[in-house]
């Protein structure tokens, strides 16, 4: 009683879209498929059987009174329609035949099942061939010792509920969430820590990050590198002013004074830019994280932000700018194994302050400024 009852031809939805995007002779060619789904079809397939697999929800069936379910095709690409395009639920039902409840739930389901499925593989934490691999880029780029690039990102809460609107308004005095991530150059995101409310600023967020739990643990690989006849036992990630002056960061000259110094800061400022082209790259092949949230519950609105950084970093893979077997099969001298045992509470802490380290950041930056200046006196 009370509900509108809607003949969609779930079938012949199905054939359609079938037709136009799956059938060995498809209406909208690989282009198209690759222009409206963000990802090429094999792409896309791997990630709906994985996704079957994993949650009954997407596996077609009958209902009650016989009639056949959605298919995994329709419930998958009104999922993906939803991340690629941040159009609203019901504006899928026209062309699916999804009505608005069905199309959010579906979203929801995949982006819980992608967090679950892919995460561990396409959100690790670097190992040591990953750790070997960016200390090269780094390297080519006159950075050694470099591990990518950090910075933060705020996402508009358009739905956010009216009690919390003072805990998650920030300096744009609108309701926001915040995503830390650290990029390399190839725009892969190794990390991606969401959900701290907008009214925190960067470094606030660093505290409560994991970045650095597993170094502080003695699980991280560990990086050996000398530069200008000092030598160093950490990696290190280029940040903009506001983060602190520890020996993991390297962060600009302001106002920098003479040729050498003017150099670097040109340098460490074009470089440290590459999480902000993964930012760009993210928000343009989904849209849902561009536009204002519209769910109403954080839990939700994680999983998106996750699931979108995973398939991000899967389109990477796919398309080839990752060569995973790029001159390092089996690691590099400059990182040695990471440490199985878990250390005692002294060398937590010896650990924390060798991270928090100032004087290393300091003479790291001069150190990295007279590099720059002697090795790669051309290339910025």
């Amino acid at each position: 009683m009370g509900h509108e009852v809607i003949d969609r031809n779930r079938e012949a939805r199905h054939l359609r879209l079938y037709q136009d995007y799956f059938s060995d002779n498809p209406t909208y060619g690989p282009v198209l498929f690759r222009r409206r789904n963000r990802m090429s079809r094999p792409l896309f397939l791997r990630i709906m059987n994985a996704v079957e697999d994993h949650d009954d929800y997407f596996v077609q069936k009958r209902n009650a009174a016989g009639l056949i379910g959605f298919s995994c095709h329709q419930k998958v690409t009104a999922a993906m329609r939803q991340l690629a395009y941040g159009i609203a639920a019901d504006a899928l039902d026209e062309y699916l035949g999804i009505a608005e409840s069905t199309a959010i739930e579906s979203l929801r389901r995949f982006v819980k099942a992608v967090v679950q499925v892919f995460e561990h593989e396409y959100l690790r934490s670097p190992n040591e061939n990953d750790t070997t691999r960016l200390l090269e880029l780094g390297e080519d780029r006159g950075f050694p010792g470099m591990l990518g690039s950090i910075d933060c990102m705020h996402w508009k809460w358009k739905n956010c509920p009216t009690e919390l609107h003072g805990m998650y308004q920030g300096h744009v005095h609108e309701p926001t969430i915040i995503l830390e991530a650290v990029a390399s150059k190839d725009l892969w995101i190794w990390h991606a820590f969401f959900g701290m409310p907008g009214s925190h600023n960067d470094i606030n967020v660093l505290h409560r990050s994991p970045l650095f739990a597993k170094l502080a643990e003695g699980k991280a690989p560990e990086v050996n590198y000398s530069i200008n006849r000092h030598d160093y036992m950490m990696g290190y990630y280029l940040a903009d002013g506001i983060y602190p002056s520890w020996a993991t960061f390297v962060k600009t000259i302001p106002e920098p004074h003479g040729n050498k110094r003017k150099y670097f800061a040109k340098a460490q400022e074009a470089v440290r830019k590459d999480v902000e082209r993964a930012f760009g790259v993210l928000q343009a092949r989904f849209a849902i994280v561009r536009g204002p949230a519209r769910h109403w519950d954080e839990k939700t609105l994680g999983y998106i932000m996750k699931a979108c950084v995973i398939m991000h970093n899967m389109i990477i893979e796919d398309e080839g700018e990752v060569d995973w077997e790029e001159r390092f099969p089996e690691g590099g001298e400059n990182v040695r194994v990471s440490h199985d045992e878990i250390p005692d509470l002294d060398d937590f802490i010896q650990m924390h302050k060798k991270i928090r380290d100032d004087e290393t950041h300091y003479q790291l930056r001069e150190d990295l400024v007279e590099h720059l200046w002697q090795h790669y006196p051309d290339k910025y």
